[in-house]
């Protein structure tokens, strides 16, 4: 009975601040889900990678403010110096993850500006090949011979890059004279191989090198590669 009594009493004291709680909460709930929802829809149509770290910043934000608006009525406590004890914590570890924190900044920006998207041929900090993925924390490229090269965003923010046009990549044919005696076939094998190693980070390696014979002349047999 006096549980009861005590239950009864704490309830009849603190009415208005449960009120205030739940209302708060519902309201940040509804938000949530809504801007949620209005969110994706606009990030889907913008095709930004990696679009819902987008939505989980502002997931984050709408609760904060929701736990802002309460602290003081409902709980006591001042917000202004919990986020001041918050903000001295966050310098500090900021401080540790320095090299974290510039390359998602880099990340961020990168996504944002579109500057590069995966499928396009880049050229930067000594790697040249394909976007294949852009994160938060680093980008990868993957080089002609398959290597796939690891660039922290904070160099692609900072170094010179050069994305190179889909029109910059085309057909070569170099020419050739072998001597009439040779063995024609693995003249051509050795050719194709020859090439192919000299040229990997180079060509596309949906395509090997084709090697041609076109027809005999006075210096030999004439062809192409």
């Amino acid at each position: 009975m006096d549980l009861i009594n005590a239950l009864s009493q704490w309830l009849a004291r603190n009415y208005g601040k449960i009120v205030l709680l739940v209302i708060v909460i519902a309201i940040a709930f509804v938000a949530d889900k809504a801007l949620t929802r209005i969110a994706r829809k606009l990030l889907d149509k913008s095709q930004v990678p990696n679009a819902s770290i987008f939505i989980n910043i502002m997931r984050v934000v709408v609760w904060v403010l929701a736990a802002g608006t309460v602290l003081q009525p409902v709980f006591g406590v001042n917000p202004t110096t919990l986020f001041t004890a918050l903000g001295i914590g966050g310098l500090a570890v900021s401080l540790g993850l320095k090299d974290t924190i510039a390359n998602v900044i880099g990340g961020f920006g990168l996504m944002v500006g579109r500057v590069i998207q995966p499928g396009d041929f880049i050229s930067v900090a000594g790697a040249t090949g394909t976007v294949k993925d852009i994160n938060w924390r680093q980008t990868i490229v993957r080089e002609r011979n398959g290597n796939e090269m690891v660039i922290p965003n904070s160099i692609l923010n900072t170094a010179s890059l050069e994305k190179i046009a889909p029109s910059n990549e085309c057909i070569v044919k170099v020419p050739f004279t072998a001597k009439s005696d040779v063995d024609v076939a693995r003249m051509k094998a050795d050719i194709a191989t020859t090439v192919g190693v000299a040229t990997e980070q180079l060509a596309n390696p949906q395509y090997a090198p084709v090697v041609k014979l076109e027809g005999f002349t006075p210096y030999g047999i004439q062809g192409t590669v």
